[in-house]
């Protein structure tokens, strides 16, 4: 690619890839946003939603936006390792062993129904997660770059699924769900004959999608920025409603997305509103509430009311609210 890029050539083509994806996933903008911040951050999304609306259409239209190789993963309780990262098979003819890649070997990778397969499956994907390569008799193998998984799982029906460790949880920079469209969203994708992601075009090159992270990676972020991400995790930890709260991890997660959010927005530099936009996305699927934070009136038939994740972003919101931001940069 020629010339250098800048943070208002970043934010232009952040907004492009945004517009693209946009085309096919209407009506869903800022869930969008958070996805190309999270891939531009070198994060993974977690997706939890009702079937059909629109999880696997984000994942293939970011992948097309930015000319990626995308794979699908339908994870079922049958589902091996190695039919994820792909196994040595012995050549007859050769008579060696040869690698055979498995679909994790992309740039896009969608983890479909990621919860229904075994542990032991789930866990096949931790270090391709964590360090971009896999690992199979012995040898590691690097994954293409960039690389990033989209994961999704259906939040209604649980039977023969598997819940994510937390452990698993930790490795997705966000967590989102996409809800329904509204009635106008609804209407346009009526009118489209057949999958909206067959009709994008690619608006950047990978080179250009990896410009832009190793961009990411100068955004300056201040003392008084940092000291605003560790005191927002740190309170996840002393709050009376949680009973684990956010890792390390995730205060470099929320810094890093924060990065990427700053410079989709033309700044070489964080403030405070990056940390707080991108809080409950990336903070409220590490924190498990307490028992008595999810307890609700003892009337109640079920005890519990919207689940551990309703009640972890209202903690997420409640910090937001009492933690004081430092405006310097």
């Amino acid at each position: 690619m020629d010339g250098v890029l800048d943070y208002n050539d970043f934010a232009q083509k952040a907004e492009r890839v945004v517009d693209n994806v946009e085309r096919a996933v209407s009506g869903k903008r800022e869930d969008v946003f958070q996805a190309v911040v999270a891939l531009l951050a070198g994060g993974h999304v977690l997706i939890e939603d009702v079937p059909g609306v629109g999880k696997t259409l984000l994942a293939k239209s970011l992948a097309r936006s930015i000319r990626a190789e995308f794979r699908r993963i339908q994870f079922t309780p049958d589902l091996l390792p190695a039919d994820v990262t792909g196994l040595n098979v012995y050549n007859q003819g050769e008579g060696s062993f040869e690698f055979w890649a498995g679909p994790v070997f992309a740039n896009v990778v969608l983890a479909d129904e990621i919860n229904r397969a075994s542990p032991k499956t789930q866990s096949a994907l931790l270090e391709a997660m964590e360090e971009s390569s896999v690992t199979v008799d012995g040898e590691t193998r690097h994954l293409p770059q960039p690389f990033g998984v989209v994961a999704t799982q259906n939040p209604i029906e649980h039977e023969g699924t598997y819940p994510l460790p937390h452990a698993e949880l930790d490795r997705f920079m966000i967590k989102m769900d996409l809800g329904y469209p509204d009635e106008d969203a609804e209407m346009d994708l009526l009118k489209l004959s057949r999958d909206p992601s067959a009709d994008l075009s690619p608006v950047l090159d990978l080179e250009e999608f990896l410009q832009m992270r190793r961009l990411v990676e100068e955004v300056h972020a201040s003392e008084a920025v940092l000291r605003y991400v560790v005191s927002v995790t740190s309170a996840t930890r002393e709050h009376p409603g949680v009973f684990l709260g956010a890792s390390p991890r995730a205060s470099r997660m929320l810094l890093a997305a924060s990065r990427a959010r700053a410079a989709a927005n033309g700044r070489s530099y964080c403030i405070p509103d990056d940390v707080k936009a991108l809080a409950l996305a990336v903070l409220g699927h590490r924190i498990i509430p307490s028992a008595e934070a999810r307890l609700v009136d003892p009337s109640d038939t079920d005890g519990f009311v919207g689940g551990a994740g309703a009640v972890a972003g209202g903690i997420v919101r409640e910090i937001l609210s009492s933690v004081p931001v430092t405006e310097a940069v």
